[in-house]
């Protein structure tokens, strides 16, 4: 999707955790590793964007993990599963746009991931495979994603 607002868009992602390993796809504008994610949808809330996002990227089915809760009552509130990390960052060298990420953990019990466009690229990285850095990962990146390894782990 294009960018909603000239200056700053809200974005989820997601580092999913199975096996002891985090998915991440080559990101094929930025030519960079990175988490299934996007923008958030005028219509959507940051949790059903990062669903979202994951289904269109990946193929899979993804459970966020966290805690959220439904209420009752005319109004019929819903609490959010909230993001593991914020972070906000430029995504052009000139420093004119940016993204509030929303960074949520996840699980994907089933399913091989399958990349959104012919030639695209999607691998699960191993603990040892992030330490290593073999492929090049961007440090913030790879920092989450030992992070969601840490609390995922099984």
């Amino acid at each position: 999707m294009a960018h909603i607002h000239e200056k700053i868009d809200f974005t989820a992602s997601v580092y999913i955790v199975r096996d002891n390993k985090v998915l991440l796809h080559m990101h094929k504008k930025l030519n960079m590793w990175l988490p299934p994610g996007g923008h958030v949808e005028l219509d959507e809330d940051p949790n059903q964007a990062a669903i979202r996002e994951v289904k269109e990227e990946t193929g899979l089915d993804i459970q966020l993990l966290g805690e959220s809760k439904e209420y009752g009552g005319t109004y019929r509130p819903r609490d959010l599963v909230p993001p593991r990390i914020m972070n906000r960052h430029f995504i052009d060298a000139a420093h004119t746009h940016e993204h509030v990420d929303l960074a949520f953990f996840a699980r994907a019990p089933e399913g091989e991931p399958q990349p959104e466009e012919a030639g695209g690229i999607i691998r699960w990285f191993s603990r040892e495979d992030i330490e290593r850095n073999d492929a090049g990962i961007v440090e913030d990146v790879r920092a989450h994603a030992l992070k969601a390894l840490e609390e995922l782990a099984s």
